[in-house]
Protein backbone atom coordinates (compact mmCIF):
# COMPACT_ATOMS: atom_id res chain seq x y z
CA UNK A 1 0.00 0.00 0.00
CA UNK A 2 1.68 3.57 -0.73
CA UNK A 3 2.35 6.21 1.54
CA UNK A 4 2.67 9.85 0.97
CA UNK A 5 3.57 11.98 3.81
CA UNK A 6 3.10 15.53 3.57
CA UNK A 7 5.00 18.33 4.79
CA UNK A 8 3.75 18.31 7.93
CA UNK A 9 4.87 14.60 8.66
CA UNK A 10 0.55 13.61 8.75
CA UNK A 11 -0.10 10.68 6.43
CA UNK A 12 -1.87 11.65 3.30
CA UNK A 13 -3.50 8.51 2.19
CA UNK A 14 -7.64 7.62 1.43
CA UNK A 15 -9.42 4.17 1.96
CA UNK A 16 -7.87 2.95 -1.01
CA UNK A 17 -4.37 3.77 -0.29
CA UNK A 18 -4.28 6.66 -3.01
CA UNK A 19 -4.01 10.08 -1.80
CA UNK A 20 -6.91 12.16 -1.21
CA UNK A 21 -8.05 13.47 -4.75
CA UNK A 22 -8.85 17.68 -4.56
CA UNK A 23 -10.96 19.59 -7.58
CA UNK A 24 -9.87 22.89 -7.78
CA UNK A 25 -11.67 25.37 -9.80
CA UNK A 26 -10.79 28.30 -10.74
CA UNK A 27 -11.03 31.25 -14.01
CA UNK A 28 -7.45 32.43 -13.05
CA UNK A 29 -4.60 30.81 -14.78
CA UNK A 30 -1.81 32.06 -12.62
CA UNK A 31 -3.86 30.60 -9.44
CA UNK A 32 -5.18 27.71 -10.58
CA UNK A 33 -1.19 26.62 -11.14
CA UNK A 34 0.09 27.76 -8.41
CA UNK A 35 -2.76 26.06 -5.82
CA UNK A 36 -2.30 23.11 -7.60
CA UNK A 37 1.38 22.69 -7.61
CA UNK A 38 1.09 23.14 -3.57
CA UNK A 39 -1.34 20.87 -2.98
CA UNK A 40 0.54 18.28 -4.78
CA UNK A 41 3.96 19.19 -2.74
CA UNK A 42 1.57 18.31 0.15
CA UNK A 43 0.66 14.88 -1.44
CA UNK A 44 -2.61 15.38 -2.63
CA UNK A 45 -3.48 14.82 -6.31
CA UNK A 46 -5.11 17.74 -7.53
CA UNK A 47 -7.68 18.05 -10.62
CA UNK A 48 -8.13 21.21 -12.37
CA UNK A 49 -10.85 23.18 -14.40
CA UNK A 50 -10.78 27.15 -15.32
CA UNK A 51 -14.74 27.15 -15.47
CA UNK A 52 -17.43 26.09 -12.89
CA UNK A 53 -19.04 24.23 -16.45
CA UNK A 54 -15.62 22.59 -16.64
CA UNK A 55 -15.59 21.85 -13.12
CA UNK A 56 -19.10 20.22 -12.48
CA UNK A 57 -18.08 17.86 -15.28
CA UNK A 58 -14.66 16.67 -13.73
CA UNK A 59 -16.60 16.85 -10.42
CA UNK A 60 -19.37 13.83 -11.96
CA UNK A 61 -16.23 11.93 -13.92
CA UNK A 62 -13.66 11.68 -11.04
CA UNK A 63 -15.65 12.26 -7.60
CA UNK A 64 -13.22 13.90 -5.68
CA UNK A 65 -12.85 13.85 -2.20
CA UNK A 66 -12.95 17.98 -2.17
CA UNK A 67 -13.66 20.55 -3.87
CA UNK A 68 -12.31 24.12 -3.74
CA UNK A 69 -13.67 26.52 -6.12
CA UNK A 70 -13.05 29.96 -6.78
CA UNK A 71 -16.55 32.22 -5.25
CA UNK A 72 -15.75 35.37 -8.52
CA UNK A 73 -15.98 33.70 -12.04
CA UNK A 74 -17.74 34.21 -15.18
CA UNK A 75 -20.35 32.21 -15.59
CA UNK A 76 -21.07 29.87 -12.67
CA UNK A 77 -19.59 31.39 -9.80
CA UNK A 78 -18.75 29.08 -6.87
CA UNK A 79 -21.89 29.35 -5.10
CA UNK A 80 -23.98 28.05 -8.35
CA UNK A 81 -21.17 25.41 -7.83
CA UNK A 82 -21.51 23.94 -4.35
CA UNK A 83 -25.55 24.21 -4.98
CA UNK A 84 -25.44 22.25 -7.88
CA UNK A 85 -22.55 19.65 -6.06
CA UNK A 86 -24.57 19.34 -3.01
CA UNK A 87 -27.72 18.82 -5.11
CA UNK A 88 -26.06 15.59 -6.69
CA UNK A 89 -23.73 14.41 -3.85
CA UNK A 90 -25.29 16.12 -0.40
CA UNK A 91 -22.12 14.96 1.61
CA UNK A 92 -19.56 16.41 -0.84
CA UNK A 93 -16.64 18.64 1.11
CA UNK A 94 -16.90 22.15 -0.35
CA UNK A 95 -14.26 24.63 -0.11
CA UNK A 96 -15.03 28.31 -1.66
CA UNK A 97 -12.13 30.89 -2.22
CA UNK A 98 -11.84 34.29 -3.44
CA UNK A 99 -9.42 37.48 -3.10
CA UNK A 100 -12.13 40.22 -3.64
CA UNK A 101 -12.26 40.76 0.07
CA UNK A 102 -13.55 44.11 -0.16
CA UNK A 103 -16.81 45.07 -1.04
CA UNK A 104 -18.72 41.89 -0.28
CA UNK A 105 -17.98 39.75 2.36
CA UNK A 106 -17.93 36.59 -0.65
CA UNK A 107 -16.52 34.61 2.53
CA UNK A 108 -18.82 35.21 5.11
CA UNK A 109 -21.57 34.46 2.70
CA UNK A 110 -20.30 31.55 1.68
CA UNK A 111 -19.71 30.18 5.37
CA UNK A 112 -23.85 30.64 5.47
CA UNK A 113 -24.52 29.29 2.65
CA UNK A 114 -23.02 26.16 3.80
CA UNK A 115 -19.40 25.72 2.80
CA UNK A 116 -17.45 23.36 4.54
CA UNK A 117 -14.42 26.42 4.98
CA UNK A 118 -13.28 29.16 3.25
CA UNK A 119 -10.17 30.61 2.08
CA UNK A 120 -8.97 33.76 1.46
CA UNK A 121 -5.93 34.15 -2.08
CA UNK A 122 -3.32 35.29 -0.50
CA UNK A 123 -3.14 33.52 2.81
CA UNK A 124 -0.33 31.02 3.30
CA UNK A 125 -1.21 27.38 1.38
CA UNK A 126 -0.59 25.90 4.87
CA UNK A 127 -4.18 26.70 6.65
CA UNK A 128 -5.86 25.40 3.37
CA UNK A 129 -4.11 22.10 3.90
CA UNK A 130 -4.98 22.10 7.59
CA UNK A 131 -8.54 22.65 6.46
CA UNK A 132 -8.35 20.22 3.99
CA UNK A 133 -6.70 17.80 6.31
CA UNK A 134 -9.86 18.93 8.76
CA UNK A 135 -12.95 18.29 6.43
CA UNK A 136 -11.69 15.34 4.83
CA UNK A 137 -11.06 14.16 8.60
CA UNK A 138 -7.37 13.18 8.46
Amino acid sequence: MPLITEKSGQQSIDDRGEPPSVLLIDDDPMMLESLAMALEDYGFRVLTASSGLGGLRVFREKRPAAVLADIVMPGQDGFEIMRQIRCEQPDAKVILISGQLDKWDYLDLAEKLGADATFAKGRDVRSLVETLNRILGR
